[in-house]
């Protein structure tokens, strides 16, 4: 979370994608986010780990693991925050269609 006190919600995920795009843009060795771009899968290996990171999601709200849960819900969130920015969409793109739900 941001050492900013004052850091709203969506301070949070807005600093996590410009992070990501960041990374995506920088390719910093070393960088796991980085090596998402790069992998020989391309975007298949994001997918997979989404696929992997929704089983895990379930299984702790399966389980009633709170602790779990959160941790696999914060890196799916990561893994879909990856995938919009290589689809070129950003976080901006999702809260409109949140928006547009209600």
């Amino acid at each position: 979370m941001s050492d900013d006190a004052d850091a709203t919600d969506e301070d949070v995920l807005d600093s996590l994608f410009s992070t990501i795009e960041a990374r995506q843009r920088d390719l910093p060795e070393g960088s796991y986010t980085a090596s998402l771009f790069t992998h020989e899968k391309g975007e298949n290996a994001v997918l997979e780990k989404l696929g992997e990171e929704s089983t895990e999601l379930i299984l702790a709200a399966k389980d009633d693991d709170h602790e779990e849960l959160l941790h696999e819900s914060a890196d799916f969130v990561y893994h879909l925050l990856v995938l919009l920015a290589m689809k070129d969409l950003s976080v901006d793109d999702l809260r409109t269609e949140l928006e547009a739900r209600f």
